[in-house]
């Protein structure tokens, strides 16, 4: 399994040639570096709440026009692309399965933004290998301790680096893949990331301090 960036939270898992993406939101697309048109090829979508950073209604339409991938996602999110004009299938908690990829579908529950509501929110298990907890550091997620990978945000305005470590340090998973940085600038995240990867580094986690579009990790 092959999971590629493309800035913030945006994901693409790749399994025997089948594509998945995830969360292709505002952030990604801000600066034109990243375009719908490099989603193409992909197979399915999912799209996992309603916060700007995760959901580009504009750009997800397009990447849908090109790709004719389904969409899949909650249903707060679905009524948002249904008055969009756009077809998706809603999800709730559960086992689905997109080609290749098994995804167990969990709710959890999103950290706290000031003055705003917490979104309903899918995380998800990727084929028992990898945990998706989006913008969720909940204790609930501790039943998967010692995950080979956890998709972790790195920083954020409902966290910081004590509560992210901490979180990160209970779950021992084998290795991190970070996201949620598509607002740094790439000084500060190089700098930030070589303060994770010496903390996780003690800790017998390997830290992927990946951030550039197109960047990966494979897992056998």
């Amino acid at each position: 399994m092959k999971i590629s960036k493309y800035l913030h939270s945006c994901l693409v898992f790749e399994l025997d040639g089948y594509k998945l993406l995830f969360d292709p939101g505002k952030f990604t697309f801000a600066e034109g570096i990243v375009t719908p048109e490099m989603f193409a090829d992909v197979n399915s979508i999912i799209i996992t709440h309603i916060h700007p950073d995760h959901l580009d209604t504009e750009n997800l339409k397009k990447i849908v026009d090109l790709s004719a991938a389904p969409v899949y996602t909650n249903a707060q999110v679905g009524e948002v692309l249904q008055k969009a004009g756009m077809i998706c299938t809603v999800w709730s908690d559960g086992i689905y399965h997109a080609g290749p990829f098994k995804l167990q579908a969990i709710t959890v529950v999103h950290e706290p933004i000031l003055d705003n509501a917490v979104p309903p929110m899918l995380g998800f298990l990727i084929n028992d290998k990898v945990l998706h907890p989006v913008d969720s550091m909940e204790d609930a997620l501790l039943v998967y301790k010692g995950i080979e990978v956890l998709i972790m945000v790195t920083m954020a305005p409902f966290t910081n680096e004590l509560l992210v470590t901490a979180f990160a340090d209970q779950l021992q998973p084998q290795q991190i893949l970070p996201v949620h940085d598509g607002y740094a600038k790439e000084f500060f995240i190089k700098q930030r990331y070589e303060a994770y990867d010496k903390h996780f580094d003690k800790k017998g986690i390997k830290f992927n301090a990946i951030y550039k579009p197109g960047d990966s990790v494979t897992i056998l």
